[in-house]
């Protein structure tokens, strides 16, 4: 997608406020971004999203359930193969992992890599870090003065966090490699509302 096919817009400062560096005394004292949200998932939505995909409480059980439905969605809808992955924030404990079928590779487990790592240091979507930096990988790693280890790191959606209600910070990640940006990125948010849905049937 082109420069051309974007259009600007501010982020509210306590969205920005979330994701600012920290400082050190010879860093600058701001830096001003333009949020740029693609024209097929606006920022606001997805943001919106992570709100309404709030957990009462998340297990073992509750991350096999995630990933068994992720893989039999995405085995249903795609023919494409992906990795599903379901970690724990604590130490990056293994809850789930699994390929929808033949044809994924080590590849596809370093995005994994990259996705988690971005969810859990600024605790939003890999999506929603694409869009505020209108998928500059230069930009975020500016922002955040990463230098040579920008590469740990990725702003690609498929990572998403797992939040629960009344407990502060992101408690697990998942992330699905495979697909494009946006469908790994609307599988979770699927699965998860359907998830969220059926506990209060």
């Amino acid at each position: 997608m082109s420069q051309a096919e974007f259009v600007p817009i501010r982020a509210a400062p306590t969205t920005v406020g979330l994701l600012q560096p920290a400082r050190d005394s010879n860093a600058r004292a701001h830096i001003d971004i333009d949020i740029v949200p693609p024209r097929s998932l606006q920022f606001e939505e997805i943001a919106a999203q992570e709100q309404r995909c709030l957990f009462p409480h998340f297990t073992a059980d509750t991350a096999w359930e995630l990933g068994t439905r992720l893989r039999a969605r995405l085995q249903r809808a795609s023919a494409k193969p992906a990795v599903v992955n379901i970690t724990l924030a604590a130490h990056s404990q293994l809850l789930f992992h699994c390929a929808t079928g033949r044809g994924t590779t080590a590849d596809n487990d370093t995005w994994v890599a990259r996705k988690r790592a971005s969810v859990l240091r600024w605790h939003a979507s890999t999506l929603c870090l694409h869009t505020m930096f209108g998928g500059s990988e230069d930009r975020f790693r500016d922002m955040f003065m990463l230098g040579e280890r920008a590469g740990e790191y990725a702003i690609h959606g498929g990572g998403f966090p797992v939040k629960v209600k009344d407990v502060e910070g992101v408690v697990g990640v998942i992330v699905v490699s495979g697909l494009t940006m946006q469908e790994d990125h609307e599988v979770i948010v699927e699965v998860i509302e359907e998830y969220l849905a059926s506990l209060k049937n």
